[in-house]
């Protein structure tokens, strides 16, 4: 793989719709230590800033959540330079006050998923024969705090009033939440539910990498208010109502973020000097 096409300095980790207009797109397959990513990357530009699209399901949308190879993602976007990502993603609302149409952008993570990889730092071989060591990365705060901004920034000046904070629930889908998993995560307090934001910040964090989210409300979680069921064609439906707004935010925060040489957050120290055996792309 080339160093002069394959350099992007931000990503995306989405759908297609955040990139299949731009012009002067260059797609690029990328190999990994962790067999391959959910698809290509996507390389393109935004006023002015290096920008790689990942299509987190794939570009025909053939990978479950819990099938998505998580720590080939990241990797792979790293291997292309990128040091900072922000994640939009669909979600359910677990509060009445949180209902479709609602930006949120999340502070707080609960991992509810089972069967996932969720480090590069478990101590066993890859297939390359490299051993990672056994590294405990402080994750307290999971989002980055300076994309977290950017978004709150440009969604509101945008004129889309956004959550600022709130608890993102994990769960391991594909299936949808019970009436009783829904009513238990909302009488938590937290603020929605999804299934692909987490190992998506872990592994962001392993790799030192800042990682923000913008959370899109598609429906009222199952048994949250109404106590109707969610279906899959209600999500498409909002989601696909609200994805040509929530690409203009996404597009505005990413104008925002630092440069990657002028990053002041902990994020690129995630490490803390811990020795992980392995030699980050």
């Amino acid at each position: 793989m080339s160093e002069q096409v394959a350099q992007a300095e931000i990503g995306v980790i989405g759908g297609s719709g955040f990139y299949s207009f731009l012009d002067d797109v260059a797609e690029v397959t990328v190999e990994t230590p962790y067999g391959q990513p959910s698809d290509s990357l996507f390389l393109g530009e935004i006023a002015g800033r290096r920008i790689a699209f990942l299509p987190r399901h794939g570009r025909r949308h053939h990978l479950s959540p819990h099938r998505i190879n998580y720590r080939a993602n990241l990797w792979a976007l790293r291997s292309v330079g990128v040091r900072q990502v922000i994640a939009p993603c669909a979600v359910g609302g677990l509060q009445p006050k949180y209902g479709p149409g609602t930006l949120l952008v999340p502070d707080q993570l609960v991992d509810r998923t089972k069967s996932r990889q969720q480090t590069y730092f478990d101590g066993e071989p890859r297939p390359d024969g490299a051993v990672p060591n056994i590294v405990h990365v402080t994750f307290a705060d999971p989002y980055c705090e300076t994309g977290r901004q950017a978004s709150l920034k440009a969604a509101r000046e945008y004129g889309w009033e956004p959550v600022d904070g709130g608890t993102m629930c994990v769960v391991e889908g594909p299936r949808f939440s019970t009436r009783a998993e829904s009513r238990w995560h909302a009488a938590q307090g937290w603020a929605v539910v999804g299934m692909t934001g987490h190992p998506e910040a872990i592994l962001a964090r392993e790799l030192e990498l800042c990682y923000s989210s913008l959370a899109l409300v598609t429906d009222l979680d199952a048994g949250a208010e109404t106590g109707e069921g969610v279906s899959h064609e209600e999500v498409l439906r909002v989601f696909g109502e609200n994805v040509g707004r929530l690409r203009e935010v996404l597009f505005d925060a990413v104008t925002k973020l630092p440069s990657n040489d002028e990053r002041h957050c902990a994020c690129p120290d995630a490490l803390g000097g811990q020795e992980p055996g392995l030699t980050l792309p």
